[in-house]
C-alpha cells in the first residue's frame, strides 16, 4: 500500500483515538488544565507523532499503544488526585493569598514571581479599580487569580429563583 495512504489512514485513526480517549476519560473543563493534564497533553502529541507520519503499520500500532498507556496513566493519576488529599497537594499545591483586606502580601508575590502590575491587571479584570478595594485575592492552583472585593462581600446575598407560573392547559 502506498505510504501516503498509510499516513492519511494513520492520522485519521490517531485523531479518532485521541478524541475518543479524551471523551471517555473525560475532561470537565478544558480551560482549567491541571499539571497532570498539561503533562499528558505534551506527551500525547509526541507519542503519536511517528504513528501519523512514518507511513507504516508498525508505527501506527506503537502510537496506539503509547497513547493508550498515557490515557490509562492520566486517568490513574486523576483518580489519585481526587481520592488523596496528600497526592493532590503534592501535584497541584495550595492556593496562595496575594491580597488580604486590601493589603498586598509582598512575600507571596515575590515567591510566586507575580509583579504588582500583573496583580493590578487581574484586579481590574474582576471589576475593582484599586488593590485596596480587594478583600481577598488568591493565586489558584490552576494559575488563575481569584478576586473578592469589599463591595462584593457587602452586597452578596442569596437570590431565590423566581417562580415561573404554571398555566392551565386545556
Amino acid at each position: 500500500m502506498n505510504e501516503y495512504i498509510i499516513v492519511v489512514i494513520s492520522t485519521a485513526v490517531i485523531y479518532v483515538l485521541i478524541l475518543l480517549g479524551i471523551t471517555l476519560f473525560g475532561k470537565k473543563e478544558i480551560s482549567q488544565i491541571s499539571v497532570i493534564d498539561l503533562v499528558f497533553i505534551l506527551l500525547i502529541s509526541n507519542a503519536v507523532q511517528n504513528a501519523m507520519i512514518n507511513g507504516d503499520w508498525k508505527s501506527l500500532w506503537m502510537g496506539i499503544l503509547a497513547a493508550g498507556t498515557l490515557f490509562v496513566l492520566n486517568a490513574t493519576f486523576k483518580l489519585l488526585e481526587y481520592k488523596s488529599k496528600k497526592f493532590n497537594k503534592l501535584v497541584e499545591g495550595d492556593p496562595v493569598m496575594l491580597i488580604y483586606k486590601g493589603n498586598v502580601i509582598e512575600e507571596n508575590l515575590a515567591k510566586e514571581k507575580i509583579t504588582v502590575n500583573e496583580l493590578e491587571a487581574a484586579v481590574r479584570e474582576h471589576g475593582s479599580e484599586h488593590l485596596s478595594d480587594v478583600s481577598l485575592a488568591l493565586l489558584e492552583t490552576d494559575g488563575s487569580i481569584s478576586v473578592v472585593s469589599f463591595t462584593e462581600k457587602k452586597h452578596t446575598s442569596i437570590k431565590r429563583k423566581k417562580r415561573i407560573p404554571r398555566y392551565n392547559r386545556r
